[in-house]
């Protein structure tokens, strides 16, 4: 969907955060279980990368918790202050998707250290967004561009 200006159109910052906030409940889960149930840890990994990767490939707003905040919370909150653009939040969810890679590849072959910690980054990254609104993979993005128009002047 675009924007008059031929622009993506925004999306609700609050999407997002809503997303964080479940985000940071598997992530928690993934890692009370880890010590004594890697394999389980290894299967919620697996479905939280599944659903950063449809965030990376479509949009955060394309996810499953995204079209729950849009059909059921949304609907009962005021509209928001301004829209936000999709893409650094996109690139978020790409982030996440490795993280989440790397801590299921963790739990799935007893390297179960790496795996918490790779889940502890990505609980951590979750925490900032959904409690504090900071969200640290669109902070990279903005970074990145700032550094690649610098670098192109």
């Amino acid at each position: 969907m675009a924007g008059t200006s031929g622009t993506p159109a925004g999306i609700d910052p609050r999407g997002p955060r809503f997303t964080a906030a479940i985000t940071l409940v598997v992530f928690a889960v993934a890692l009370l279980l880890s010590d004594a149930a890697p394999g389980a840890a290894a299967v919620i990994t697996a479905v939280q990368a599944l659903l950063f990767a449809i965030g990376a490939g479509l949009g955060v707003q394309r996810t499953p918790t995204g079209v729950l905040f849009r059909r059921l919370v949304r609907p009962r909150l005021a509209p928001p202050a301004e829209l936000e653009d999709p893409a650094p939040p996109r690139f978020a969810q790409a982030v996440g998707l490795v993280f989440a890679v790397v801590a299921t590849l963790g739990f799935a072959t007893d390297a179960v250290l790496l795996g918490q910690v790779a889940a502890a980054l990505a609980f951590v990254a979750a925490f900032l967004n959904a409690v504090f609104a900071f969200c640290l993979g669109c902070e990279l993005y903005l970074l990145g561009l700032r550094l690649s128009r610098r670098a192109a002047a």
